[in-house]
């Protein structure tokens, strides 16, 4: 988005040069697939590792985060409707985080049923737009030594959000509609998810 701050520090681009943090993307990619076909496990159950390389690759190409941030970059100045940002934002920022959701369950050693993935991926659907949610709600209200990034960006752009379609207090009211939401995906996984739940109230809850 060409900003210059990220975490209160400046970002790559701002720091070095356009290039180089093109070039830093593209290598920490790669190094994600690199690492999911290295260790034991992945010599020892090599249809396992696959799997998990297709899912961050489904997630990160065209009909995950690089798609829905081209169809973010071809919003600008556009008029948007509720079902279209929402389309934009389950792949920009939803399927990255249904990735390392599933991820983080092909990485352990059950092998996981049918109706598990399902519940994993609601539970990811609900997080992720929750997830933006909030971004645009902290865009809006928040200061930009707060959010370690530069505030009302989005409003200066004239992007479409959940808070210039929805309004400031219903887009809250939808983030704790979708924490919920992520927390009755967890049902069938018990205590065993807990860690999830509190993720998902990390997200909600946060201030930057």
């Amino acid at each position: 988005d060409d900003d210059e701050l990220r975490r209160g520090k400046p970002t790559v681009h701002v720091k070095y040069d356009e290039a180089s943090a093109l070039l830093v993307g593209d290598a920490l990619q790669a190094q994600a697939f690199l690492i999911l076909t290295q260790g034991e496990s992945a010599r020892q159950e090599p249809a396992r590792a696959l799997e998990r390389v297709q899912v961050l690759a489904h997630a990160s190409g065209s009909v995950g985060m690089c798609g829905g941030q081209a169809i973010d970059l071809a919003s600008v100045g556009k008029s948007l409707t509720l079902e279209e940002l929402e389309q934009m934002h389950r792949l920009k920022t939803g399927a990255i985080l249904q990735a390392a959701v599933m991820l983080g369950a092909l990485c352990g050693n059950n092998v996981l049923q049918a109706t598990e993935r399902e519940a994993l991926q609601a539970y990811a659907r609900a997080v992720g737009l929750a997830f933006q949610v909030v971004d645009d709600v902290l865009d809006a209200t928040a200061d930009s030594a707060t959010l370690g990034k530069t505030a009302g960006k989005d409003a200066d752009n004239n992007k479409p959000t959940y808070v210039s379609i929805l309004g400031l207090e219903p887009s809250r009211a939808l983030a704790q509609q979708l924490q919920q939401d992520a927390h009755a995906a967890l049902l069938p996984f018990g205590e065993k998810a807990q860690r999830l739940r509190e993720l998902a109230d990390l997200v909600v809850q946060r201030k930057a």
